[in-house]
Parts: C-alpha cells; structure tokens; sequence
C-alpha cells in the first residue's frame, strides 16, 4: 500500500531542504547564482521561482522515464530535459516580465548546469515514484529560493535602501538631509553575496547542533 500523499516521509521531502539539508547553507551548492542575481530582491524572487519550476518537473518527468533511461545516457536525457524546461521557463520570463528576464540575462540559462538540479535527479528521481520525486524537487527548490530571497532582501535594503524597488529607509535618514544613514554601496558587490550567505551559515549551525561537524 503507497503512502498518503502528505505522509509524515512526504511531509520530510519538503521540509529538510528548509533547514537540516539546505542545499546552499549545508551542501555548499548553487553558490555561484546567489552571488549572481542577489543585488535585488525581485530578480532573486523570480530566479527561485523559475528553479522552483524546471526542478519539480524534471524531477517527476525523469522519475516517469526512470525504467526506460539507459545508464549510460541518463546524463545526457537529464541535461536534455532539464535544458528544455528552461527554455520554457525563459520564454515566460520574456513574455511576462521582461524586465527581470534582462537584469538575470545568461543566468536563466545557466540552471541547466544547476548543480542543485541534477543532484537531486541523480540522487532522488531515478530511484522513487513520480509524487515523492515532485516533492522533493519542490522542497530544494525552496530550500535554495529561501536563501536567495534573503540574500536578495538584505543586500537591496542595506545597499540601496528599498525593497521591490519601492524606497524602506525614509530620506530624512540620509546625512545628505542632516539625517545618520548612508546607503552601504559594498552590499551590491557580489562578494557581500558571499559574506551574507556566511552569516546565515554561521547562525543555522549556531542554532542547530547537528549540523556542526566533530
């Protein structure tokens, strides 16, 4: 008899990812885009939505074809699929905000070389049923979208002084209006990407014991 839909196992698929089996802050995976697409919080809400999207469907489709797949070309079918749902996911990027399709550029196409991505097909998909497999690539989805968006939220609010775009810190603040605060250029940079998803290291093994290595 199969498990519930949202079994207590199923239930693990989507929380792990979250804390204990995060794919950035415990499998030191999918840095380079955190660092990439992270300036803003728009840009980094939307790459994590798109990985969202290309990793719940190629997880369910390969874990579909996982009996019919030759080893020795599941690599290649992998890339395949995976490259094939990104470009879908790019034309809708294009079609409904544009404007965030520019500012991610090549790095829309680069989640096919996602390193996240293929791990869990390699790792998940080709061994369990399609509903497991879909779970899973949602959870590290989340997993890994919920670094981005802090990472994204914290480096536009300390750099430019807003969030989506729409001004947080009140100009009175400014020295420039004899106010205490000055925008941190540095938060922009692509390496305060690094040191913040640092932190965020720093503070989940702080608050979660077994994380921490012997």
């Amino acid at each position: 008899m199969s498990d519930p839909l949202f079994s207590k196992k199923n239930l693990k698929l989507l929380s792990d990812p979250l804390n204990d089996s995060n794919p950035i802050t415990v499998q030191v995976l999918g840095i380079c885009s955190a660092l990439a697409v992270t300036a803003q919080l728009k840009p980094s809400l939307v790459m994590a939505v798109s990985v969202m999207a290309v990793m719940g469907f190629a997880n369910v489709i390969i874990s579909l074809l996982r009996n019919t797949i030759p080893n020795r070309i599941r690599i290649i079918v992998q890339l395949v699929i995976i490259a094939s749902l990104v470009i879908l996911v790019d034309q809708v990027l294009k079609a409904y905000v544009y404007d965030v399709s520019k500012q991610l550029s090549v790095f829309v196409g680069l989640i096919i070389t996602n390193c996240i991505i293929m791990g869990r097909l390699e790792a998940f998909a080709l061994g369990n049923r399609p509903w497991p497999s879909f779970l899973d690539g949602i959870g590290n989805a989340a997993g890994y979208g919920v670094i981005l968006i802090i990472v994204g939220f914290a480096r536009e609010l300390f750099g430019s002084g807003s969030v989506f775009g729409f001004q947080i810190i009140p100009d009175s603040w400014y020295i420039a209006n004899g106010g205490f605060y000055e925008n941190n250029g540095m938060m922009i940079l692509p390496p305060m990407a690094l040191i913040t998803v640092g932190i965020i290291i720093w503070v989940q093994r702080s608050r979660n014991r077994k994380l921490i290595e012997d």
